[in-house]
């Protein structure tokens, strides 16, 4: 298993690449797109960041964030986006 390195520094600007599961072109669907803005708000209500740019494909993300001051955890966010998403998902999914 690989042995990632990830910088954690509050405050500062980070670009992420996420992927959906086998490349599967969920998030541009229409659905897909409601469950996604609705629990990034909701993400972001309880742990802030700001949204510097946003790229949306079928099967993945490009977006670019910066974090609070006092805060450097971007990984929770991610989390709680892609659980959110996936519970969100399953919902409205036959």
């Amino acid at each position: 298993m690989p042995n990632y390195r990830r910088v954690r520094i509050p405050g500062v600007t980070y670009f992420f690449t996420v992927v959906t599961y086998k490349r599967r072109k969920i998030l541009t669907m229409p659905d897909g797109r409601q469950i996604l803005c609705a629990i990034i708000n909701e993400v972001r209500q309880q742990y802030p960041f700001t949204i510097r740019g946003w790229v949306l494909l079928p099967e993945h993300i490009h977006c670019i964030w910066t974090l609070p001051e006092n805060d450097g955890d971007y990984s929770k966010r991610w989390g709680l986006i892609k659980a959110g998403f996936s519970k969100g998902l399953k919902l409205v999914s036959p």
